[in-house]
């Protein structure tokens, strides 16, 4: 993998020039008192490094005649790794990790003059690390004063998470492969979870089956898990997963599982008790009408905004159809009535992180277009909250549709010709649904 992250480097540099870019690692964090969340590095540090410890630093300047790539990180301390873990540190990360220089963290207030003043812009993401945000701007405010008596330093500062947006954006074939390792386990949890639900058992219980699945395969949940039954599933984030599955219900699930931090995001939408209800089915059709029709509209060249308009207007179209909006449909569409409904985008990017980095518009507006390599999710719904009131001019909603949320959600990848459904081995028919 060093290759790969070597690649990825300068690749970086070529677009930095004569500037200096610094990324920080992602702090560790307290969950109470004393006792620290598990640690995930930043992404952006990650996809650069490959270095998953906190308290260090990555300068890139490939303007320096020697260390175009300088890692600060934690010395070894044998008293703290007894009781934290063990350290990479000093002397072992420069061989492991391919920099060209290596320091302790404690220098780099004393160091990161020497790769600032040669470059002509600073590139640097002002994020939760107070200490180390003043830091920056304090060497960056003292190399601005002094320019003019030497004519080379950084005059302006640019945000660093944008300089990998548009090359994260696009996955190289080992985050694929990654990616469908994340959504082999996921496929595998989401069909085990359809086996075992059913009316008495309890929504933290399909959770924490299929989480132990993503463990077993040595990952972890992408994301808190959604097992949301009954009204919940039209709570978008519902997390509590604590209520019993009565007869009748459908199930909404959206798990995933990350494999050495690359993602999964599958949604599935069923009933506990294996058969549809009228309303259920119609409006379960209607979302996955509007999937597949959104899928279509994922391949290259295409604009981003293209599967979501699709899914806009197939769901405006059989709500009208239903009664539950009325009016002329391009009108309801320009003023987004169908977010009474589905008030949420139809995808995102997905990779490192599970609303992964990527810019979707052009300077002038107009929308980026999907690329080979893109990976995003495809995730239509429509949610009757129980107690829906309608905007004037729109009609009251009978009781039976009242409570029915549904989502179902695909991550598809964009290749030379269209696009492959990753998670095609989870099932989404009404037949599979009622099997």
């Amino acid at each position: 993998m060093q290759s790969v992250y070597q690649q990825r480097r300068q690749t970086l540099m070529s677009r930095i020039g004569s500037g200096t870019a610094i990324f920080a690692s992602a702090p560790l964090a307290v969950m109470h008192n004393d006792v620290e969340h598990n640690f995930r590095q930043d992404s952006d540090f990650y996809y650069l490094t490959g270095f998953n410890e906190p308290g260090a630093v990555a300068v890139f300047a490939p303007h320096h005649e020697e260390h175009r790539f300088v890692l600060f990180v934690r010395p070894k301390d044998k008293d703290k790794e007894i009781w934290s873990g063990r350290r990479l540190g000093v002397d072992a990360a420069k061989e492991a990790l391919g920099a060209d220089a290596v320091f302790p963290l404690s220098e780099l207030d004393e160091k990161l003059p020497e790769y600032l003043k040669g470059g002509d812009r600073l590139y640097y993401h002002f994020g939760h690390d107070e200490t180390l945000n003043t830091k920056i701007l304090r060497h960056w405010r003292r190399l601005l004063a002094s320019y003019v008596k030497r004519g080379t330093g950084p005059v302006a500062i640019e945000d660093a998470k944008l300089l990998l947006q548009n090359q994260r954006r696009v996955k190289g074939p080992e985050e694929i492969e990654l990616m469908r390792q994340a959504i082999a386990v996921s496929v595998k949890a989401h069909n085990y979870a359809r086996e075992i639900a059913q009316p008495g058992r309890y929504e933290y219980e399909i959770q924490a089956e299929m989480e132990h699945l993503f463990k077993l395969a040595g990952g972890d949940p992408a994301y808190p898990s959604i097992v949301a039954s009954g009204d919940n599933a039209c709570i978008l984030h519902y997390v509590e997963n604590n209520r019993q599955m009565q007869a009748g219900d459908l199930l909404l699930i959206d798990a995933g599982g990350c494999i050495d931090y690359y993602n999964a995001d599958i949604t599935r939408t069923f009933p506990v008790s294996g058969k549809f209800s009228d309303e259920q089915r119609i409006l379960y059709e209607l979302v996955l009408e509007a999937q597949l029709k959104a899928i279509a509209e994922v391949k290259p060249g295409n604009p981003f905004n293209a599967f979501h308009d699709a899914a806009v207007r197939t769901i405006t179209e059989g709500l009208v159809e239903l009664g539950l909006l009325v009016g002329d449909i391009d009108t309801l569409i320009e003023e987004k009535k169908h977010k009474a409904f589905f008030m949420h985008g139809t995808g995102h990017f997905l990779g490192l992180d599970v609303h992964d980095t990527g810019v979707l518009r052009n300077p002038d507006k107009t929308w980026k277009p999907f690329e080979v390599g893109n990976v995003v999710t495809v995730e239509p719904g429509i949610y009757v909250t129980p107690d829906y009131e309608p905007e004037e001019g729109q009609p009251q909603v009978d009781d039976r549709w009242r409570g029915i949320g549904i989502r179902i959600e695909d991550d598809v990848l964009v290749t030379d010709t269209g696009c492959e459904v990753l998670t095609a081995g989870v099932p989404k028919s009404v037949a599979d649904m009622e099997s």
